[in-house]
């Protein structure tokens, strides 16, 4: 193992020893040793099948190791046993928010602990005391009186947050805590884990977003086959040592060509609005360009993202592909058209998680793949997901795998060969890395790279700046419904994050 890590000054919080964990014949875990020191931010990373969630699930109790120990200010833990890490002092707050969407935030942050006399819950006082925490998280305090359904998602993270923070918390696993947030909210997140880690909580950070760690973290460790392979100081290594490290080669995150001029615009949108945030929108896109669109919450993406594809109709405005004016009132209206979507949530809009890659293919695509209108060829079918596999290069055994036995970033590659079956001319990708590990982010990025190369117009609606910058040959900043500003290839994060935080307005072309 690889280690610039100094020895531990103080007691760790958490020490993992000896950790093991085998499924049948494979082995996940292969004898994990790991530590967490009080006050620190120690990141765990690792290309997904890694063994990084496996290690959450023993440290959790959630599920039991093959062998192993584990120690929390030097008590040993039973295994096995989530209410006993619970008692120990683990919380876990998981990357979709574990909370009751019916019940106030206050009531979340104190259910099944409640402040009682005499049998009555001292409603007053849970929300004085949930008040408080807010405030001091720099959460908005009334948001104790709000329904958790009615929140954003972010701010349902920083709830699950604080109502971990609101127990006698030792050490908080916070898993992919950011892959849902925009950047202002990520800032938020950084904040109460600050705030956490002043108050000596022991936290591991999971997460895909290597810039992150940067930022954030005091250690990181890297996992490999199950395996740990290093454990860094963050002040002393980067993230092109880190990506390496996973993927268990140097990696090259830089740019690659692009062409410096397109000649031929194929989608024009003139004044578009749609939903409750788009409000007017006007852009246009060169066949084989990569057009990128940011925003914040509330900035009109995700309903230009729909609007695009038929999930939602324009209530003004025009779209034409091609010099043809379109309307699309479902997405078949705009398959027929060429367009498809690559959906923000692979796990709700994306995959039939207990389907086969095969059928996941084919869902949008029966009659493609019928014979005189209603005879399925299950031959076609097999043939196009076996060319899709190797093309798109998916790490799967055959096409009747099912889809959930799947990493996250191979299940990402599948929704995106569904997309390109019948050769759509536009692509609509929203999120289209979300949740997958750095070896699959930079696949994916090469497959849109290859689509853009046949011709196809490509628009990329994403929170990730990063992705942005390395992608998009442009970037147009949606601000309160409106394109706000347009950047070219590579312009630096701050600007595109100030211009969607309505900091500035554009004067013309950065």
């Amino acid at each position: 193992m690889i280690s610039k890590s100094t020895e531990p000054t103080s007691q760790p919080v958490l020490t993992v020893q000896g950790m093991k964990k085998n499924y049948g014949g494979v082995h996940a875990l292969k004898g994990i040793d790991f530590s967490v020191l009080p006050g620190e931010v120690h990141a765990l990373v690792g290309e997904n099948g890694a063994g990084k969630s496996t290690l959450i699930k023993m440290i959790s109790g959630a599920e039991r190791p093959s062998a192993g120990k584990i120690f929390v200010n030097d008590e040993e833990v039973p295994l096995g046993s989530t209410q006993a890490s619970f008692e120990a002092g683990v919380s876990t707050v998981y990357q979709s928010p574990q909370l009751f969407g019916e019940l106030t935030a206050a009531e979340n942050i104190f259910i099944g602990r409640e402040l009682k006399s005499g049998g009555r819950v001292r409603w007053i006082e849970q929300k004085t005391q949930v008040r408080a925490l807010l405030e001091r998280l720099q959460m908005d305090p009334q948001i104790a009186n709000q329904l958790v359904a009615d929140l954003p998602v972010g701010e349902q993270q920083l709830v699950s947050i604080a109502k971990a923070f609101a127990t006698k918390v030792k050490l908080l696993i916070l898993d992919e805590p950011s892959a849902i947030l925009t950047d202002s909210e990520v800032e938020r997140l950084f904040h109460v884990v600050r705030e956490m880690r002043k108050s000596g909580v022991g936290i591991i950070y999971i997460s895909h977003r290597l810039d992150e760690l940067q930022q954030i973290s005091d250690r990181i460790t890297v996992m490999r086959d199950g395996n740990v392979v290093a454990t860094l100081l963050t002040k002393e290594t980067s993230r092109k040592e880190v990506a390496g490290l996973m993927i268990g080669r140097e990696m090259e995150l830089g740019s690659v060509e692009r062409p410096q001029k397109f000649e031929k615009i194929y989608v024009k949108a003139n004044n578009l609005k749609a939903g409750k945030t788009l409000k007017d929108i006007s852009f246009h896109i060169h066949e084989k360009e990569i057009v990128g669109f940011y925003g914040l919450i509330g900035s009109g993406t995700s309903d230009l993202a729909r609007a695009l594809t038929g999930l939602r109709p324009m209530s003004a405005g025009n779209l034409s592909l091609g010099g043809e004016t379109v309307s699309f009132k479902t997405p078949q209206q705009a398959a027929k058209h060429g367009v498809t979507l690559l959906p923000g949530n692979r796990t709700t809009e994306g995959v039939f998680l207990n389907k086969s890659l095969s059928f996941n293919l084919t869902a949008s695509h029966l009659n493609y793949f019928s014979r005189l209108g209603f005879f399925f060829n299950e031959r076609q079918e097999r043939k196009t997901m076996l060319e899709m596999m190797e093309k798109l290069r998916i790490k799967a055994p055959q096409p009747e795998t099912a889809i959930s036995s799947l990493s996250g970033g191979n299940q990402q590659k599948v929704v995106m060969a569904r997309q390109i079956v019948e050769d759509p001319k536009f692509l609509v990708l929203e999120e289209p890395t979300q949740g997958v590990d750095i070896g699959a982010k930079e696949e994916i990025h090469q497959l849109i790279f290859e689509q853009s190369t046949m011709g196809r117009s490509i628009a990329v609606i994403s929170t990730d700046l990063e992705e942005l910058r390395r992608v998009c040959d442009r970037v147009l900043v949606l601000y309160n419904g409106e394109v706000v500003d347009e950047f070219d290839r590579g312009a630096p994060a701050a600007q595109l994050l100030a211009a969607a935080s309505g900091e500035r307005r554009s004067e013309g072309k950065r």
